[in-house]
C-alpha cells in the first residue's frame, strides 16, 4: 500500500530518498512514524492497565521477562529487546523491581529476572486494554494475518541488516 503524490514518495529525508533505493526511505520513515506511534502506545496501555509513570522500555523489559514464564537473564532480555547498551535495560529492571512487577534471582554467577505475581497480572491486564482498543481496531482493517506476519518476518530481516551496517559504520 504505497502512497503516491505528485511529490514523489511519502518520505521525511528527500536528500536521503535520491539514492539508489527510494523506497528505502519511504519504508524509514514509516518505521519511524510507526516506531514512535507504537511506543506511545505501550505507555498509553500500560498506564490504561493501572502502573502509570513506565517507559516504552520498561513494559517491554517487563513483558519480556513475563514471555513463557520463565525468568531471564540480562544478557537476554538484552538480546530479545536488541538493546545493546545493557545499563538502559539494567535501569528499567530497577524499576520495575521498586515497583513489584519483576523480581531478580541469582542462578550462579548470573542474574535471572522474571515477573512477579503484580508483574503477571499487569501484562494481564495489559493485553485486556490491547485487545479491547488495538486488536479489535486492527482487525476492522481485514488484513491477512499472515501477511502481517510476513511483514513482521520482513522488519525482522531488515533489523540484522540495519544492525550490520551500523557494525560497519562504527569501524569507520
Amino acid at each position: 500500500m504505497t502512497e503516491k503524490t505528485d511529490f514523489g514518495p511519502i518520505v521525511s529525508s528527500a536528500h536521503l530518498a535520491d539514492g539508489a533505493l527510494p523506497a528505502l526511505s519511504e519504508l524509514e520513515f514509516g518505521m519511524t512514524l510507526a516506531g514512535n506511534a507504537f511506543e506511545r502506545w505501550m505507555v498509553r496501555c500500560m498506564t490504561a492497565a493501572g502502573e502509570p509513570g513506565l517507559t516504552s522500555i520498561d513494559v517491554q523489559v517487563l513483558h519480556s521477562a513475563n514471555h513463557r514464564g520463565r525468568p531471564k537473564r540480562l544478557s537476554d532480555l538484552c538480546i530479545m529487546l536488541g538493546i545493546e547498551d545493557t545499563h538502559v535495560v539494567i535501569y528499567a529492571i530497577k524499576k520495575l523491581e521498586k515497583r513489584g512487577l519483576v523480581k531478580s534471582t541469582r542462578s550462579g554467577k548470573e542474574k535471572l529476572v522474571g515477573a512477579t505475581a503484580k508483574g503477571v497480572e499487569a501484562c494481564i491486564r495489559y493485553r485486556s486494554v490491547r485487545e479491547a482498543l488495538l486488536v479489535e481496531s486492527v482487525k476492522g482493517l481485514g488484513l491477512d494475518p499472515k501477511a502481517i506476519s510476513n511483514v513482521a518476518a520482513t522488519l525482522r530481516a531488515l533489523s540484522g541488516h540495519y544492525d550490520q551496517a551500523a557494525r560497519t559504520a562504527a569501524s569507520l
